[in-house]
């Protein structure tokens, strides 16, 4: 990552983060003074460091304590052991833990979406989930993860997300991709003109080899049309946007603010 680029509040990142709280969202700061300090090429590391150890570690700390407790309580007990294990499967712990691997229902996932500036019936939803319909399993859940950060669903399926899904129509050019507001589970697009470049744009945005970092969107040696997609979704971003998108990629960060890759 480009020393200079960050220097200059390229990320407009402070060392605070979202969380929520009872349906409401809260800034905390990940450090003492955080919301006052910038995140630049000195201090990226440990803004990445106080990140990983508030969302991962800190935030789920009481809850991680009380299922050790509960797990432990029944482990110490003979009959709550045959109990437990007679009824539970260890797919059943795997999929509470870590979330479901079956296939992704297109079915499900449009009951349960709304639109906005869109209607059902309009050809550009028809043509979006005839899309999705035909992607692979992979495609659909690195779509799943652009529009939400969400790569396995919970057992129940889209009725066990916190929120259901939005399609907002935007009034940009046709020749931009589409953006997302993951904190809202929001997917944005234009109305495309045709299938077919509804279905090359959605394509873009479900290859794996376009990565992101601190919200912003870097090149690994891609052609020029997709660098210029990659410049265009970056514009596409709201502020709120950029400084949650980081989450999604905080596990690479260590390795990608030292990588040759060009920030665009």
């Amino acid at each position: 990552m480009d020393s200079e680029a960050v220097d200059q509040d390229a990320l407009g990142l402070t060392f605070v983060h979202e969380i929520e709280e009872l349906g409401t969202r809260k800034v905390v700061e990940l450090c003492p003074g955080g919301r006052s300090m910038v995140v630049n090429s000195e201090n990226r590391r440990q803004y990445v460091d106080s990140l990983i150890q508030h969302r991962f570690v800190i935030a789920i700390a009481e809850q991680v304590a009380h299922f050790a407790q509960g797990f432990a309580d029944i482990m110490s007990c003979r009959r709550l052991q045959r109990s437990f294990f007679q009824c539970l499967d260890p797919e059943d712990l795997d999929w509470m833990l870590h979330g479901s691997e079956r296939e992704i229902s297109v079915d499900d996932w449009k009951a349960h979406t709304e639109y906005h500036g869109f209607v059902e019936s309009d050809v550009q939803i028809s043509w979006f989930w005839k899309i999705v319909g035909r992607m692979t399993r992979e495609q659909k859940k690195v779509l799943l993860f652009f529009w939400t950060s969400i790569k396995y669903l919970p057992v129940e399926g889209f009725s066990g997300l916190a929120s259901r899904l939005y399609i907002y129509r935007t009034s940009e050019s046709f020749e931009r991709l589409p953006s997302s507001h993951t904190c809202f589970y929001r997917l944005c697009f234009p109305a495309y003109p045709t299938i077919t470049v509804m279905q090359d744009r959605l394509r873009i945005i479900t290859q794996e080899h376009v990565g992101c970092s601190f919200g912003i969107l870097v090149k690994r040696r891609l052609p020029n049309s997709c660098m210029i997609w990659n410049r265009n979704h970056l514009l596409a971003r709201e502020d709120h946007d950029v400084r949650t998108h980081d989450l999604k990629v905080a596990t690479r960060v260590r390795e990608e603010a030292d990588s040759p890759y060009s920030i665009l």
